[in-house]
């Protein structure tokens, strides 16, 4: 079973090898991560205009809905401020910003009783990100951006850490993912018809384990963790974000936790950006993750349409 500590004084070094375990840490909202609140929160008003982003979606057409998250999402993901404020937020929880890269932010939204859990607001069934190709060492920080509750959160399910489930992971090939599928996630609004690894067996979601932070309070995990998103019935979209980390000693001694099942094939260990300069992980480093070099025309890293 995982152990969650709230507010660790353990170094980033103890805190990765505790992950790497399977453990959870959880900490207080700090100066960078109130900021950053504050910033998502103001673009978040600013798409939704007059309405209540948290239950926008009782007034508009789930359509609309959707368009606006396909415009709101990349704005936030590739905004300058974004790459100014992760490396503040990665410095004041210990990490060492000469060797931790971060990949772009993501914004998460999970609507309520199933208006929109498809595509741009895909409702996570159990999984591992390292299914996704991502590496063993990778960590996964998350944090609210509105209040959230119990049921509208993160379930983990850690008898799982170290128990394989049989998925889809095997026929999941990350640069494929980049070339064909990422820019088309908003028109997936009634079904989400792109092939992601899934179990393939029950997995029993009970007992599980769920963190209710307050906005701002940063939750991190590994890549490796089998976690779902809970089914929203409050009546209230769950707004939140999450980046993932590496760290450069881990990625050149292949350190991390362990490969129960995945199988699938990429990595993308090319989206990391270092905290100082924002510069990525060296080619032949990120080689030494591939299971086979790449074809010429693979989409190593992705880049949405108008990202500069």
């Amino acid at each position: 079973m995982s152990t969650v500590l709230v507010e660790s004084a353990l170094s980033d070094d103890e805190r990765r090898a505790q992950l790497y375990q399977g453990d959870l840490f959880v900490y207080a909202s700090k100066p960078a991560t109130r900021e950053f609140v504050e910033f998502s929160r103001a673009l978040i008003r600013d798409a939704f205009g007059e309405l209540d982003p948290e239950t926008a979606q009782h007034h508009m057409p789930v359509e609309d809905f959707a368009a606006l998250l396909a415009e709101l999402k990349p704005r936030f993901i590739h905004h300058p401020t974004c790459k100014e404020l992760l490396p503040a937020i990665l410095a004041e929880h210990g990490c060492d910003l000469t060797k931790t890269y971060f990949d772009v932010p993501r914004l998460r939204t999970s609507t309520s009783d199933d208006y929109l859990t498809s595509g741009i607001a895909y409702a996570f069934h159990p999984h591992r990100d390292t299914w996704y190709s991502a590496p063993f060492c990778q960590l996964n920080w998350w944090m609210p951006i509105f209040d959230i509750v119990a049921e509208n959160g993160l379930a983990f399910h850690p008898r799982y850490f170290s128990q394989a489930v049989a998925n889809g992971s095997r026929d999941y090939d990350y640069y494929e993912w980049n070339a064909k599928n990422r820019a088309s996630a908003a028109k997936h609004i009634r079904s989400d018809t792109r092939k992601q690894p899934r179990p393939e067996e029950e997995v029993e979601i009970f007992p599980q384990t769920r963190v209710v932070a307050p906005p701002g309070g940063m939750l991190v995990f590994s890549g490796a963790q089998l976690h779902s998103s809970v089914p929203n019935n409050t009546g209230r979209t769950r707004f939140s974000m999450d980046f993932r980390t590496v760290h450069l000693d881990d990625v050149l001694k292949h350190v991390g936790a362990p490969n129960v099942d995945s199988e699938c094939t990429g990595t993308t260990m090319r989206d990391y950006l270092r905290g100082t300069d924002l510069s990525r992980i060296d080619e032949q480093v990120c080689l030494s993750y591939d299971t086979a070099p790449p074809r010429a025309d693979a989409v190593l890293v992705f880049t949405h349409p108008g990202q500069a």
